[in-house]
């Protein structure tokens, strides 16, 4: 019978969610959705000296902005509970244990200090320094002092931790869902703290372990920057017996800088002028803030597809997804090895093609607080239509004040370089007689106002361009805007007249 697939997201709570982060945890939603699996939260937090107030508030509502459902974990319980690593606390020691008693852990007594005198010790002989099979029988553990002093120091409260005990000299052979086979010898390999009696927590070795095996997760998939520590993952699951059921892995490629070297970063962030995280962050400890996707004007959807594409190849020439299109496509063997690039104008790209694409409706409900805050108040239906007219020309709802703003407040400068252009000679008087064109017509719709003034142009065989472009001037101010007739029929017939009146009041011609 196959395996069911559980897949994990197991962040922790020591800042902001990356973007890079965001995608991982999209990645395990896609392959759990795409699979009819379920989709777990984890949160890592046995790092107390990083650990953040307010992350894992941030880390919960990210997710919910972007749409990525948990099934199973914090927020949302089951069978499983808890889901907080600090609560699971008492777990730990008995596997820590228990590796202990197998033979493929030890007590290691040795202070910071120590270490730290070995290690410049190593430095001085040009040496790196490793804790491995080369030096743990010589240094203060449990296999180098005897038994009843290891209890002895034990019981008096001497502070200790668990060490893996590398096997030497081992071939580890390992399987990756996007690397394929890899092969690793122990000896290049160091004895990883597993479990520290100063805190009474493990370390993320041996509580990702732990823990993947009691929430019969069957698929790891989590950044690259994990991949050196697969080798002892591989290890540990040989070493609590576990390998029958041990999950399947795949180390996904860095989301790399716009300029290729190197992991993107908050810095890249700032210095380039865009956010590297989904919300807006103030730091409680330091008071340092960081601009957020969601703060910045992106549509959730948007910002997913973009980061779906950070990486994962469709293998066809589309570009824009749904959610149920990336979950029905989705596929770890085109998640690619090396690096995604990640590109500020393509974010933005994406931004506008689900602008341009959302309904009047859509619009309305986006624009309205932004129409509010500038002490408009209009119905939804003309909210959405002045958006609608202009969304083609706008990447961001926050763009579309600049766009549309002359559908509601009426002119009172005009643009310098339009005036110096069209407010001369007749223009100022042909301006007069199309005020009289517009006085005249019933029905002010687009259609039947532009079959008018058309006409009438042509009659008195005035240039289609003079006459357009002093009209725009009069209704917006400035030579920007839609097709004039758009306008007219927005603003309507009183207001048109109401605005060719004050230029011709207010603004003397240009000699």
């Amino acid at each position: 019978m196959e395996r069911p697939v559980r897949v994990r997201f197991a962040p922790s709570p020591t800042g902001p969610l990356h973007i890079g982060g965001v995608r991982t945890a999209l990645y395990n939603y896609l392959f759990a959705r795409q699979h009819k699996g379920t989709m777990i939260l984890r949160i890592e937090d046995t790092d107390s000296q990083r650990f953040v107030p307010g992350a894992e508030e941030y880390i919960l509502e990210s997710l919910k902005w972007c749409g990525i459902q948990i099934d199973e974990g914090v927020g949302v319980g089951g069978p499983h509970a808890p889901y907080r690593q600090s609560e699971r606390r008492e777990i730990y020691l008995k596997y820590a244990l228990q590796l202990v008693e197998a033979g493929w852990a030890y007590y290691a007594f040795d202070t910071a200090e120590e270490l730290d005198r070995l290690r410049h010790e190593a430095e001085a002989r040009g040496e790196a320094f490793a804790y491995n099979y080369t030096v743990r029988e010589r240094l203060a553990t449990s296999l180098a002092l005897p038994a009843d002093e290891v209890r002895a120091r034990i019981d008096r409260g001497d502070q200790w931790v668990i060490r893996f005990k590398m096997p030497e000299n081992q071939l580890v052979e390992m399987d990756d869902l996007i690397r394929g086979h890899v092969e690793v010898n122990t000896s290049t390999l160091d004895d990883k703290v597993l479990y520290k009696s100063a805190d009474a927590l493990p370390t993320y070795h041996l509580a990702n372990i732990v823990d993947d095996h009691l929430m019969e997760v069957s698929h790891v998939i989590r950044g690259e920057e994990w991949l050196p520590s697969l080798p002892l993952h591989y290890l540990l699951y040989k070493a609590f017996g576990w390998e029958a059921s041990r999950p399947a892995f795949a180390h996904l490629p860095l989301l790399l800088k716009p300029t290729g070297g190197g992991k993107l970063s908050k810095r890249d962030g700032d210095k380039m002028g865009f956010p590297v995280f989904p919300l807006f962050w103030k730091s409680p400890k330091t008071g340092e803030t960081a601009r957020g996707y969601r703060e910045d004007g992106y549509f959730p959807e948007a910002f997913i597809n973009m980061l779906a594409l950070l990486g994962w190849n469709p293998g066809t020439e589309q570009e824009i997804f749904s959610m149920q299109e990336l979950i029905d496509s989705f596929s770890l063997e085109r998640v690619s090895k090396s690096g995604a690039r990640f590109q500020p104008d393509k974010a933005k790209w994406f931004n506008a093609q689900y602008m341009h694409h959302k309904t009047d409706a859509e619009l309305a409900v986006l624009y309205q607080p932004i129409l509010r805050e500038h002490g408009i108040e209009v119905s939804d239906e003309v909210a959405g239509r002045a958006a609608g007219i202009m969304k083609e020309r706008a990447t961001f709802i926050t763009d579309l004040w600049d766009l549309t703003s002359f559908f509601f407040v009426a002119p009172t400068h005009y643009e310098e370089k339009q005036t110096r252009k069209y407010w001369k000679g007749q223009n100022p008087a042909i301006l007069r007689e199309v005020r009289e064109v517009l006085a005249s017509i019933d029905d002010f719709s687009l259609e039947n106002t532009e079959r008018i003034v058309h006409a009438w142009i042509e009659e008195k065989g005035y240039a289609m361009g003079q006459v357009m472009n002093t009209l725009r001037l009069a209704l917006v101010g400035a030579g920007k805007g839609p097709g004039m007739y758009d306008v007219t029929s927005f603003i309507g017939k009183e207001e048109c007249l109401r605005r060719i009146d004050h230029i011709l009041e207010v603004l003397p011609p240009v000699e």
